[in-house]
């Protein structure tokens, strides 16, 4: 079957808050919105100038989930734990999040996968995020 990664759905709890800060940290731009009255749901399609897409999506009467403090805590729950971006240069992209308003989670540093560098973040909400250099030397 031929098939390629499409988008990253992500719940959130405000909507716009959410919006705004994938839209300045990522440099996304909003392709799409929409709103489902009968379950209250709502959401924002963003979509980066490099083809990846990102779902907001927000429901009336949600409650907090996961929120793992780091990606091994995260693995001790079945299920999404986090999402990763290849970025060309690790270090100014990680200290733009932080101050951007992303949690610091893990400097950047060697990835267990020879020749790429990670680091990790969590929104402003605790979504977890991997940021990975590949072919850094």
């Amino acid at each position: 079957m031929a098939a390629r990664f499409d988008h990253v759905g992500i719940n959130v709890r405000d909507l716009a808050a959410a919006t705004a800060w994938y839209s300045t940290a990522f440099g996304l731009r909003t392709v799409f919105e929409f709103t489902l009255e009968g379950p209250g749901l709502s959401a924002v399609v963003l979509e980066s100038p490099h083809g990846y897409r990102i779902e907001l999506l927000a429901r009336r009467g949600s409650a907090a989930g996961l929120r793992a403090p780091d990606p091994l805590t995260a693995a001790l729950t079945e299920g999404y734990g986090h999402f990763a971006l290849a970025v060309p240069d690790l270090e100014p992209v990680y200290e733009a999040l932080i101050r951007q308003g992303a949690d610091e989670v893990m400097k950047p540093g060697p990835s267990p996968e020879p020749g790429i560098r990670m680091a990790w973040v969590a929104d402003p909400e605790g979504n977890l995020i991997e940021l990975i250099e590949k072919n850094s030397g």
